[in-house]
């Protein structure tokens, strides 16, 4: 039986609580890279996921680590700050820190209202506005992401509020959870919708397309298993691409703006720059953004520091359940070529 691959694991807080976390676990596994040195890829699934969901991300992995990443047609990315689903104020201080002209809000929390969400897209409108050197520039853009948290009909009054707040939405990403619910939202708003779970968790990513049920493909490198893979789909699908991360340290990141790269056209900011929702990472140079932009980095991307992967190091405990869910996925990628 062939040995499973050593992976090393960090546990990197968080500046924030996103996504119901506050330390964010992610293991990078080894392979040759093109220059013969070792390359490293992350493989980051969230601990929720079972192993058939988290096969994907492993190849992604597996390709970055062997800097099997095509030629980019751009040596930066333009990036959209992320605001979670936080206070007013908090949504203000994050929109000015991160830099972008750019905001993704989170709405449709559970537990939250759909004024928490009209109070934060407005504290976001007036943060971009109001930036420093704001005054000269094209306006900010809004965009919200509901992660599939309404129904249709909640989802078609949400977001006539919230384009109100935000002056304009530039897009709703995943108002509702399935892709004929966002077909029927589409006939029934002026605001672009774009997939993203409707993509990446769908068993036919194409449905998307073939119901006409988005003006926008979200696509996460990892969940959708590589680079390679994000260009097959952003070639067959047929809609212009935002390239979003899936809160990766700045190793993950590399990967998402490699696919951004490539892609023959970009028109829309990429949800590229969470790194900035990190208090640690393992790089010597964190990936964040600059006047809004990230620099795309050449094949296999920045390799993690050995006293960063020791100092945020997981507990042993840890590093042996992320074994054990290697050789659970392992085991499903055997299943699937038998």
């Amino acid at each position: 039986m062939t040995p499973l691959p050593r992976l090393q694991v960090v546990a990197l807080p968080l500046t924030t609580r996103f996504r119901g976390i506050t330390v964010r676990e992610v293991a990078f596994v080894e392979g040759a890279g093109p220059d013969g040195a070792p390359g490293r890829g992350e493989w980051s699934p969230f601990v929720e996921y079972d192993a058939a969901t988290a096969e994907p991300w492993l190849r992604c992995a597996e390709e970055a680590a062997a800097g099997a990443w095509p030629t980019a047609l751009r040596d930066s990315v333009p990036v959209n700050v992320t605001v979670p689903a936080c206070s007013p104020e908090e949504a203000h201080r994050i929109t000015v820190a991160g830099g972008c002209r750019t905001a993704k809000v989170k709405v449709a929390e559970r537990g939250q209202t759909l004024a928490d969400d009209v109070a934060r897209v407005e504290a976001v409108r007036d943060a971009l506005d109001t930036a420093p050197g704001a005054a000269g520039l094209e306006r900010g853009r809004v965009r919200v992401d509901a992660n599939g948290g309404w129904s249709v009909d909640e989802a078609v009054r949400a977001i006539a509020l919230l384009d109100r707040a935000a002056g304009g939405l530039e897009y709703v990403e995943q108002p509702c959870a399935t892709v004929e619910e966002l077909a029927a939202v589409r006939r029934r708003v002026d605001v672009p919708v774009a997939a993203d779970e409707s993509i990446r968790r769908a068993a036919d990513p194409y449905r998307v397309r073939d119901l006409e049920a988005a003006d926008i493909a979200v696509l996460k490198v990892q969940p959708l298993g590589g680079v390679a893979a994000c260009l097959r789909i952003a070639a067959d699908i047929g809609l212009p691409v935002v390239v979003s991360s899936a809160l990766e340290s700045s190793v993950g990141i590399a990967a998402g703006l490699a696919l951004a790269a490539a892609l023959p056209e970009l028109p829309h900011a990429c949800g590229l720059a969470t790194v900035q929702l990190l208090a640690a990472d393992v790089v010597a140079d964190p990936l964040l953004p600059v006047d809004g932009v990230l620099p795309v980095l050449p094949a296999p991307g920045p390799r993690p520091l050995p006293e960063l992967l020791e100092r945020y190091a997981a507990a042993p405990d840890r590093v042996a359940w992320w074994q054990e869910r290697l050789a659970a996925t392992l085991a499903v990628r055997q299943d699937r070529r038998s």
